[in-house]
């Protein structure tokens, strides 16, 4: 199992075998992420019974809670990308850290938005400086300062190492956005779905959601997927294999 592991490791760091090999996973991603979507917006948005107390409003969840779950995740993701660049010099690992940044960025706007309406009608207002609101504007930040750092300086190879360096130092805010409703008195409700604990939704509400996450990190996988292949085309243009391509 570990020689599998190494050997994949080695594989994914090779343009070339990570364009090829990704190449039949596009349409079965797209396919499943569309599909899912599907059937979780129709069961979230049409089936599930309206909740107790805030009502229809409260069936933004599907598309919140996913988003904030995705930017978390897809920070974290770019941090250990960052990583095994600064240690070993991956270049393939530099190129997927680049690409999910704006990805990761727009889940968290999205996070940060949908939130804003959902907020309105169930606490009075848009916004409020609570410790899971701006934890989470800070992680959007966090996000456009590693874009800006990786595009800064004519060096290539240092804007990918000023940008690994901010997304590592940045990690410090995804336990204090977790955590941040359990260690402070906040209007944010506490996290919907615990790995410790059964979840206190009703089974027709639980599963759309879920299925909503599922959605969105195949979505998320394809997208990356495709961004990275686009990374590739254009640092291996002058590459035979890539022109190859090109040509046809």
């Amino acid at each position: 199992m570990w020689q599998w592991l190494v050997r994949l490791y080695h594989r994914l760091g090779s343009p070339k075998w990570f364009y090829e090999m990704t190449e039949r996973w596009i349409f079965w991603l797209a396919l499943a992420a569309g599909g899912s979507a599907i059937v979780g917006l129709v069961l979230g948005l049409l089936y599930a019974p309206a909740d107790y107390q805030q009502g229809d409003s409260f069936r933004i969840i599907y598309i919140h809670v996913p988003a904030a779950l995705l930017a978390q995740s897809a920070y974290m993701m770019m941090a250990v990308a960052g990583a095994v660049y600064l240690i070993w010099r991956m270049k393939m690992a530099a190129w997927v850290a680049k690409v999910i940044a704006p990805v990761g960025a727009a889940f968290c706007l999205i996070a940060l938005l949908t939130g804003a309406i959902w907020g309105k009608p169930t606490w009075g207002t848009w916004w409020v400086w609570d410790a899971r609101l701006t934890s989470m504007l800070m992680l959007l930040f966090l996000y456009f300062g590693v874009m800006a750092l990786q595009q800064a300086m004519e060096s290539e190879e240092a804007s990918y190492k000023a940008g690994a360096i901010l997304a590592l130092v940045g990690l410090v805010n995804i336990p204090i956005i977790k955590y941040s409703v359990e260690w402070w008195n906040t209007l944010h409700q506490p996290a919907t779905l615990k790995l410790t604990e059964k979840p206190s939704m009703h089974p027709d509400m639980l599963w759309p959601l879920l299925i909503m996450i599922v959605s969105t990190y195949l979505f998320f996988a394809l997208v990356v997927i495709l961004r990275t292949r686009n990374e590739i085309l254009w640092h291996e243009r002058k590459r035979q294999w890539v022109r190859k391509i090109l040509e046809s």
